[in-house]
């Protein structure tokens, strides 16, 4: 007896596809498999919008890459190809200069890393003057990453950037879990509305404001956010975590504590952003142990309107240009001719 012969029969009208089996025998059996539609309508991808907008700033793609992971992007020319890219966001700076934190600063964990770098930087006078006028060429937007301690500090940061040729927007980092006073305008929702209120006053540029997954109810804080006036929110930032050397016992990290990121807060992240984006009306840029095209879709239908690429960049530094070669043929795949149509549209479970 020969191998069964399948036969197509036409799609039907909800988009499933009804496959045959015929197998060669007397009298003839059938086998008959029922298979989910791949794609509900003819969409060419080649023909997908990939521009996305949140609030006043629109990116050609919804596919960043993180603060904190990418350097200020010179260090990773020679392997990405940086003009493709929806967005860079450099490292954070801060007004002054920041040392860090003690040594050690990072780990590897299973499904991700430890790190306590503590933001350290050169200061905002020497990103003005060394480091924008490179990023300026590069041709996508530039997002920069700003952390205070006080509402003064992002204020006046946010005025001394505003109108520094080639920024696109800021994104306030009131959620980094390793530095003294820097997650406190994260976990208040009055602290965390005044200072994206005072920077929107501030300056002229879109505001993002970096969320933490470190509190009760995310959702609050993100409504406090969008109160202040923030185009888009931006979620998650690192889990606090820590890790020990039971040998020795004592902590491995010298900051004792510090941010977990990578894979293993993926399901965090995702259900953050879905919990978000059901309570603002801004966009939501999902953040959080992204590193294939697969995860891209999960935050988009989640209701992520963008995303950032960030520990991947470690491991896997070309992983923007393969899920953004990927990105068309799988929203073409949904039906969809726009980043747009996909966004948020996770069903509800019955």
């Amino acid at each position: 007896m020969g191998p069964a012969a399948p036969k197509l029969t036409p799609r039907r009208s909800d988009g499933y596809t009804v496959v045959e089996f015929i197998v060669p025998r007397q009298p003839p059996a059938f086998l008959v498999v029922t298979l989910p539609p791949v794609c509900r309508d003819n969409t060419n991808s080649a023909n997908v919008q990939l521009d996305v907008q949140l609030g006043r700033l629109r990116l050609r793609n919804p596919i960043a890459v993180a603060s904190g992971t990418f350097g200020y992007a010179r260090e990773m020319a020679g392997l990405v190809d940086l003009a493709r890219l929806g967005a860079i966001l450099p490292k954070t700076i801060t007004r002054d200069p920041r040392p860090g934190n003690p040594p050690p600063r990072s780990v590897e964990t299973t499904g991700g890393m430890l790190n306590s770098i503590g933001l350290n930087n050169d200061g905002l006078d020497e990103f003005i003057q060394r480091k924008m006028p490179y990023l300026a060429d590069l041709g996508t937007a530039i997002i920069v990453s700003i952390a205070g301690r006080t509402r003064e500090d992002f204020v006046d940061l946010a005025t001394r950037l505003d109108g520094v040729p080639g920024i696109a927007a800021l994104e306030l980092n009131v959620s980094c879990p390793n530095v003294s006073g820097g997650v406190d305008f994260g976990t208040n929702p009055d602290a965390c509305r005044q200072v994206v209120a005072g920077v929107r006053q501030a300056c002229s540029l879109p505001v993002l404001a970096k969320l933490t997954p470190n509190v009760t109810d995310v959702a609050l804080i993100a409504r406090a956010a969008e109160e202040g006036g923030a185009d888009a929110i931006s979620l998650i930032n690192t889990c606090l975590g820590m890790a020990v050397d039971w040998r020795r016992r004592r902590a491995i990290l010298g900051n004792v504590l510090g941010g977990l990121s990578g894979p293993a807060i993926k399901p965090i992240a995702l259900r953050a952003v879905y919990q978000v984006a059901r309570a603002v009306e801004v966009p939501v840029m999902g953040i959080g142990g992204i590193a294939t095209i697969d995860d891209v879709m999960e935050f988009l239908v989640a209701g992520a309107t963008a995303v950032q690429i960030g520990t991947a960049n470690f491991y896997n530094p070309t992983a923007s240009m393969q899920i953004l070669d990927a990105l068309p043929t799988a929203l073409a795949e949904l039906g969809a001719r726009s980043v747009a149509d996909v966004v948020g549209t996770m069903t509800e479970r019955k």
